[in-house]
């Protein structure tokens, strides 16, 4: 007859401990624009994501969309326009903290998504995501929510120049519907 040699090759390997190694839970690089940018708040709703810095998202505007499902207004995004800049705040987001911010940002409710941006720091650019609204850019938001917004941004060490500008933009007056605006002349949009 013939003899066959066969080589038998365990997989793994034998001598390893049954236990596994444990290892961190993935991070992902979070830019947050709007009321996330206050350390404090996400200490709040992601204790477990560090501050990594801050950046700007060059090429990107601030601007305000789905008045009509904002309790307080129209409700912060942002969107693609060449010359403009929106300053961010980078977060290490775990993954259980990610899940519980999209709970906070109306994500699950599908009023945001994310998409995935460059941020440019003094260390170089990196990768990030954020949330964009799901909705039509326009619509006014409360006086409220700009100055959140703004303090906010004062909080995680914007430049002062951009809070004044927050600060300025137009919002719909107390006790208005969203389409009321009393400002500049000619004051059009963010």
């Amino acid at each position: 007859g013939l003899l066959v040699a066969v080589r038998y090759q365990a997989r793994g390997n034998a001598r390893r401990p049954a236990t596994r190694r444990r290892t961190l839970a993935p991070v992902a690089l979070y830019a947050a624009y709007g009321s996330n940018l206050d350390p404090a708040q996400m200490l709040l709703r992601c204790p477990h994501s560090p501050q990594r810095g801050t950046g700007w998202l060059e090429g990107w505007r601030l601007t305000f969309g789905g008045e009509d499902i904002g309790w307080d207004g129209a409700l912060a995004t942002v969107v693609e326009d060449p010359g403009s800049r929106v300053f961010v705040v980078l977060y290490d987001v775990s993954e259980g903290d990610e899940k519980a911010l999209d709970n906070w940002d109306g994500v699950t409710l599908g009023y945001y998504r994310r998409a995935k941006v460059r941020v440019e720091t003094l260390d170089g650019d990196v990768l990030a995501w954020l949330y964009v609204l799901n909705f039509y850019e326009g619509g006014l938001p409360s006086a409220r929510s700009i100055g959140i917004l703004a303090d906010s941004a004062e909080r995680a060490g914007a430049p002062a120049d951009y809070v004044a500008t927050l600060r300025a933009l137009p919002c719909a007056k107390m006790g208005d519907s969203n389409t009321a605006y009393e400002g500049p002349e000619g004051a059009g949009g963010p």
